[in-house]
């Protein structure tokens, strides 16, 4: 995962966005969750930079945000692990059955952030 990866990923992210008439913003990390690229669309929330769920979940079980998401509603106490995000939003990007970062959107309804998530990771044919 480079920076040219993730700026394609941020790219087809926000032709997601537009597309739909959202304004999000889109941060891509790498499988440590570093920060690799994120953009804030013009007119999307100002918190909304600082809060694209970006953590990549790439323990042995990489998972979606949204299923960090439906087991914290089940067992509140998974909020207490550290680098878990459990809002939709958020999607782990693999390659070869391995998990090499993340994908982050924030700015709308969850669902959407995800939807727009989705596209970016769509863009690298993963």
């Amino acid at each position: 995962m480079n920076w040219a990866d993730a700026q394609k990923m941020v790219a087809a992210a926000k032709t997601e966005a537009v597309k739909n008439q959202w304004k999000v913003s889109v941060a891509v990390v790498d499988e440590a969750g570093y920060l690799i690229h994120v953009e804030r669309m013009d007119g999307a929330v100002l918190q909304s930079r600082t809060s694209p769920p970006v953590r990549p979940n790439c323990g042995a079980r990489p998972q979606s945000h949204q299923a960090l998401e439906d087991m914290t509603k089940d067992r509140p106490v998974m909020m207490v692990f550290p680098d878990r995000l459990p809002l939709q939003g958020g999607l782990p990007i693999l390659h070869e059955n391995q998990c090499i970062g993340g994908i982050g959107v924030s700015g709308v309804k969850s669902h959407e952030d995800e939807q727009v998530a989705a596209a970016g990771i769509a863009a690298l044919g993963a």
